[in-house]
Order: C-alpha cells, then sequence, then structure tokens
C-alpha cells in the first residue's frame, strides 16, 4: 500500500499586537501594584509604566508598518524584563524610576539604530578596527579618572550623571571579536584578538572589576570555541586564567579577602553576610506567589540602591513569588535559545558568532548575579541584566540583544533577503 504524504500543519507566526495587548495588560496592573505601595499612591510611579507602554506600542507599530518586520519576540522578552525592573524601582523610589524610563527610551533608540547598522556586514568590517580602539580609549579613561564605588574603580562621574564605561566595552568585545573571527581565521587574526581581550580583561582586574572580568574572559572563551570549535582551545584558555587568577590571588590580598566568606555566611550574619542571609531569609519567606510588591522585608534591610541592584531578584522573589521567578530566569534562556536557533540560518558567521556570544553573556551575567545573592557563587556585584536599576547597564543590554536581533534571517526581510508574505 502506498504511503500517504502527510500534511504539515502550517504553524502562524504569533499574534504581535495580541501579545503586546497582554504584556500591556500586565504592566498595567503591576504598575498599578507599585503605585499602591507607598503611604499614598504614587502618580509618578505608575505614569512610568503608562509611558513604558506607550513606547512599546509605538516601537512595534512604526517598524511593523514602515520595514514590514514581524519578529518582535526578543523585544517583547526586552520589554518585559525592564518593565519588571521599572516596577520595582517605582515601588521603592518614584524618582529613580522616571530616570530610569528615560533611560530605557534611549536605549530602545540605539538598539534600533544599532540593529541597521548590523544589517551591513561589510559595514561591520570596515568599522571593527575603530571600535576596538574606541574600546581601549573608554577603559583607559576608566583607569585614569575612575572613581571607587561599591569597591571597584569602574565609574566615571559628569556632572550629577555616573556611568560604566566598561558596560559598553562589552559591546564593543562581542563586536570586534566577531567581526575580526568572520572570515577564516589566520594567525594573525587570533593574535589580535587575544591581546585586545587580554587588554579588557586586564584594565578590568587593575580597576577591581572581577565580576566584568570574568563576563569578559567566558564571553572570549564562546567566541573562541564558536570561532574553531575545538574544545582544546578552550581548555588552554581556561588553564591560562587559572595561572592569571593565581598571580592575582598571591599579589592582591584583598581579593581573597573579599570572597572569603564565600560559603560561610551564616557565621557571620551580622557582617559580611548580612546581605545574603537577609536576602535568602527573605527569598524563603516569599513561597510560590510571594507577598505583595511593597510587603517584602529584603527592602527594610538595605537601602534603595541595594535594592533594585545587586538585590533585585531576591526582592523579586519575596514580593512576586518563585513562580515568577522562574519566568524571569526562563526568560534568559530564551534569549539564549533563539540566539542558538538563528545562528543557525545566519546570514554570516559574523552574525552566528556575535549572537552566540552576546546570548552567553548576558546569560552568565545572570547567573552570577542571582548565584551570588544566594551563595550559590561568590559575590560578585554585577547586576541583573535589564532588570538591575543602572543606565550604562540597561543600554549595553540592549545593545548586546542587538547582535542576536541582526541573527535573526527575518530582521532584514525589507532588504529583499527574505520573501514577505
Amino acid at each position: 500500500m502506498a504511503n500517504k504524504a502527510k500534511k504539515i500543519p502550517h504553524i502562524k507566526p504569533i499574534n504581535n499586537f495580541a501579545m503586546l495587548f497582554v504584556l500591556s495588560i500586565f504592566q498595567l496592573i503591576t504598575g498599578f501594584e507599585a503605585a499602591s505601595a507607598h503611604d499614598e499612591f504614587s502618580t509618578k510611579a505608575m505614569l512610568a509604566n503608562i509611558v513604558l507602554i506607550a513606547l512599546e506600542w509605538v516601537y512595534v507599530t512604526l517598524l511593523y508598518v514602515i520595514v514590514h518586520r514581524r519578529n518582535f519576540e526578543l523585544e517583547f522578552i526586552a520589554f518585559f524584563l525592564s518593565g519588571v525592573g521599572l516596577t520595582v524601582i517605582g515601588s521603592v523610589n518614584p524618582k529613580a524610576c522616571f530616570k530610569q524610563l528615560i533611560i530605557l527610551a534611549v536605549s530602545v533608540v540605539a538598539y534600533t539604530v544599532f540593529t541597521f547598522i548590523l544589517g551591513d556586514v561589510d559595514l561591520c568590517m570596515k568599522l571593527r578596527l575603530p571600535v576596538a580602539i574606541a574600546g581601549i580609549i573608554l577603559l583607559a579613561i576608566n583607569l585614569i579618572f575612575g572613581t571607587e564605588k561599591y569597591g571597584a574603580r569602574n565609574w566615571i562621574g559628569i556632572g550629577s550623571f555616573t556611568l560604566q564605561p566598561s558596560e559598553f566595552v562589552k559591546v564593543a568585545f562581542i563586536f570586534v571579536g566577531a567581526a575580526t573571527l568572520e572570515k577564516i581565521q589566520t594567525s594573525k587574526n587570533i593574535i589580535r584578538f587575544i591581546i585586545f581581550s587580554v587588554a579588557c580583561v586586564g584594565a578590568l582586574i587593575l580597576m577591581r572589576d572581577f565580576g566584568a572580568a570574568l563576563i569578559f574572559f567566558v564571553t572570549f572563551l564562546i567566541i573562541a570555541f564558536m570561532n574553531s570549535g575545538d574544545i582544546k582551545t578552550a581548555g588552554l584558555a581556561v588553564a591560562a586564567a587559572g595561572l592569571g587568577g593565581a598571580i592575582v590571588i598571591k599579589y592582591k590580598p584583598y581579593v581573597t579577602a573579599r570572597f572569603s566568606i564565600y560559603r560561610h555566611i551564616w557565621e557571620d550574619t551580622y557582617g559580611k553576610g548580612y546581605q545574603q542571609t537577609h536576602i535568602l531569609t527573605g527569598i524563603a519567606s516569599g513561597g510560590l506567589l510571594g507577598l505583595g510588591i511593597g510587603n517584602g522585608n529584603i527592602r527594610k534591610f538595605f537601602d534603595n540602591y541595594l535594592v533594585y541592584t545587586d538585590d533585585v531578584f531576591g526582592v523579586i522573589c519575596e514580593e512576586w513569588g518563585y513562580i515568577f521567578a522562574v519566568v524571569l530566569v526562563l526568560s534568559f534562556v530564551a534569549i539564549a535559545v533563539s540566539a542558538l536557533v538563528n545562528s543557525i540560518a545566519a546570514r554570516s558567521t559574523f552574525y552566528s558568532i556575535a549572537a552566540v556570544a552576546g546570548a552567553g553573556m548576558l546569560l552568565f551575567q545572570c547567573a552570577l548575579n542571582i548565584f551570588g545573592i544566594t551563595d550559590v557563587l561568590p559575590l560578585t556585584g554585577v547586576t541583573l541584566p535589564f532588570v538591575s536599576q543602572g543606565g550604562t547597564s540597561l543600554m549595553s543590554c540592549w545593545l548586546v540583544l542587538a547582535f542576536i536581533k541582526a541573527s535573526d534571517v527575518r530582521t532584514y526581510s525589507y532588504l529583499g533577503g527574505v520573501k514577505k508574505k
């Protein structure tokens, strides 16, 4: 009997505006709860969420109509994560919430422009040297003029604003690595990228920003492995890093002092272990559904800055619940999966390397933040991508996301590479 061909059901793409509507309802509800968390209803906190919703609708509508873009999955995840961060900030400090909203709007514009720039591979190849030089200059400025804050000398003050140049160097690092190794590798190209990587990581170590240095190093491993596909290359790099780490520990005693509390936080609950023990206690009290926005205890133990920067995941676990915290983590996993899927069909090796490196950077930074505050890993003080308060951190996350967006062949359908349906 002849085999009958089975019909493969047509999978319809998601309805972008339906998804946007659901996201908007969620943000309205959480925004109202954040505004109600104060003694008096905060119109600023509520208005910030309304403006965010308007920004999302304008963004999707313009790109949908003008360039006929249909793939907004990554943006929805980023808007969701950024909105959660905005809500947490609004529940603590409405004034800081509006500052974060302005930076978020600027970040979305920068992300859009950068995505269009990444559409031209030839232009990216030409820009790799200027971008590398700009990254080195930023780190040099940071080394010379940087001020120390929370143990790391990686802050530059400009009037009433502060920024971290190393956050922008993250974008340059991925760009230079992917662009340098886009073609068939030569020893000259590999040596150049290694020198650039050593300069970046070395500068961060001198600034005592060991969390960022570790993120850069892991990103280097990803780029090196994506280029060679050889696990030996990664193994050699790890061995070199171990030797470098041993040297740092030997000649920089404050490094060992900083991590001495690791796995011993309960032995000094009101000293070095104060932050993590109180966060873990708060997380335990949150349960599956949480205590409600503004009703947690973690925010009572720390100053406002830590509540919506380093410790924001603990606040979310306690006030929003375990279930929502898992959804938040899965959002980062979804970004990583998207990068892996896109890299297979990407138009160029440049996009494949950049997308996987960008996703790896975001996922690893997320792990450092979450595992650090819960004492699974040593506390490094890195922020939770998209969620934590911080201008340069938020902008760099959106710019890194552009690498993943650019790897999706649907992104540039207006160029004629993909037929419009």
